[in-house]
């Protein structure tokens, strides 16, 4: 038998395959199926340049550059590239009767661009679409990025030190610092969760658009929401202050201004900002969270009690709400619990009302989160454990003497739960990617809207970033189950035999 060591990497790198694919199908689907030009129907500077065309036309093809869909050149940068701040020159260059359009114009098309001119100025511009394929390896290829002190190349920074040492933050955290690299802090730490954070392999997965437009995809996902949160700083310039700057961010800044001169000692002065709320995968998390415990502390349980009492009143009871829960359409049942929650209880109806820093508002959406996950796990609980009842070792220990409760105890509960504990990472998983109908009727800024969102939205760079995640955690999530496995009940080996796959 093969160690369950081996079969763990060969999960590892299957799972890492499953995601390329799934990843590959999807880019494919979205650059090649929705048309470019729909990225512009949520896009307010583009509707504002309808009376502008030559603009209106610079500015698709600029943002489809930046977005990767081709290269684009005008002839206003070649003509700079030429003369540089010589206007006059510059002036005379890029009229369409110059010499030097007539140049420019030969020398894209010998490279295989498409020329065209502006409905206006008349003046040349050249693009060529880049293949997607090319476009697909170059998304893998910068989806890692590893900071180290060679990162930052400033050539108005000649002399920037380049060194790792340990230190503290402004804010009195352990941390690694680093000069030449993006970030000053590789490792820190703080008091918010994990506690322990890293700047050292981050990824890029690109800037959103057309919504929160010139934002890191991973900055919408994971950075606080809300208002700002300031708290007395000292920093290393000795200027203090009130400061919202989460020092352990700092990243690199090639021009500094006024104030940021007077505040840091050196070019890392950007900073993320610290909020009063969680962020959007921060916010799902802490509901979901809540909804999982809240499901299993009362699902199993229940479903052990039902499946005691098969037959019984508990048993009828708990599956007058099994069938109820599946029946009924999520909508309308969320929609009836939350108005007896805020007729009776007098809880808010929406989150926004109290904020997430007040309890009350996440007591209906936990809640309404739980309750199909409570009646799945009645449902399962009482079938394994009626299906446990019926083997022959129980009859076994019952012809033992041993009572029922030594013999739900000690067997049955411990065979049954095998498969229920076995769901909990995809349960976990689940809490991560957030949930639709629940966040949508409860006004949760969470992850559950999301990707429906961008997909409405044509904001083709989240729907790429955003199935990454989710299927990543979701591929994970199903080897995760394996060891859980395998932590229940020892027995269980995650082991293939010799000359099989």
């Amino acid at each position: 038998m093969k160690s369950n060591k081996g079969y763990i990497w060969k999960r590892l790198i299957r799972s890492v395959l499953s995601i390329i694919v799934i990843m590959v199908v999807v880019f494919i689907m979205v650059y090649s199926l929705v048309p470019r030009e729909n990225i512009f129907f949520n896009d307010g500077t583009y509707s504002k340049l309808g009376g502008k065309p030559d603009e209106k036309r610079d500015y698709v093809m600029r943002t489809w550059q930046k977005l990767g869909y081709l290269d684009y050149q005008t002839i206003n940068t070649y003509c700079e590239g030429m003369y540089g701040d010589d206007t006059n020159k510059v002036s005379a260059c890029i009229i369409p009767e110059s010499n030097e359009s007539k140049d420019f114009v030969s020398n894209y098309e010998s490279q295989g661009y498409t020329i065209e001119t502006l409905q206006v100025s008349k003046r040349y511009y050249a693009f060529k679409d880049v293949p997607l394929a090319k476009r697909l390896l170059t998304w893998f290829k910068d989806l890692v990025v590893i900071d180290h002190p060679w990162k930052i190349q400033d050539e108005n920074n000649p002399d920037l030190p380049r060194y790792i040492k340990p230190g503290l933050t402004e804010t009195g955290g352990l941390a690694l610092r680093a000069s030449g690299t993006l970030h000053k802090y590789l490792l820190y730490t703080d008091t918010n969760f994990p506690f322990i954070h890293q700047n050292i392999i981050t990824l890029n997965m690109g800037n959103s658009y057309p919504t929160y437009q010139g934002l890191d995809v991973l900055d919408v996902i994971f950075n606080y929401q809300g208002s700002e949160v300031k708290r007395p700083v000292t920093y290393e310039t000795g200027f203090q202050g009130d400061s919202s700057v989460i020092f352990g961010t700092l990243t690199y800044k090639p021009v500094l201004d006024r104030m940021d001169k007077q505040k840091f000692v050196d070019n890392y002065a950007d900073a993320k900002l610290l909020k009063n709320q969680q962020s959007m995968i921060g916010t799902s998390f802490i509901m979901g969270i809540f909804a999982m415990v809240l499901a299993y502390a009362i699902g199993l349980p229940v479903g052990l009690s039902m499946a005691k009492h098969k037959d019984g009143l508990i048993d009828k009871l708990g599956m007058v709400y099994i069938i109820f829960i599946i029946a009924v359409p999520s909508l309308a049942y969320i929609y009836v619990f939350r108005y007896i929650g805020t007729k009776f209880l007098g809880l808010p109806s929406v989150f926004p009302t109290f904020g997430a820093g007040d309890v009350r508002s996440w007591i209906l959406p936990v809640i309404s989160l739980a309750l199909p996950s409570i009646s799945s796990l009645m449902l399962w609980t009482r079938r394994y454990v009626v299906d446990q009842m019926n083997s022959d070792y129980v009859k076994f220990a019952k012809a033992k003497g041993l009572n029922q409760s030594e013999i739900f105890r000690s067997h049955i509960f411990k065979n049954a739960i095998i498969p229920i504990a076995q769901g909990i990472p995809s349960s976990l998983a689940g809490c991560i990617t957030g949930a639709i109908i629940t966040e949508s009727i409860y006004s949760v800024g969470g992850m559950g809207k999301m990707l429906p969102d961008a997909t409405k939205q044509y904001n083709n760079v989240m729907v790429i970033a955003l199935t990454f995640i989710f299927s990543s955690i979701s591929v994970l999530s199903v080897l995760m189950g394996d060891l859980v496995l395998t932590w229940v009940d020892p027995r269980i080996q995650l082991s293939e035999k010799e000359g099989r796959s």
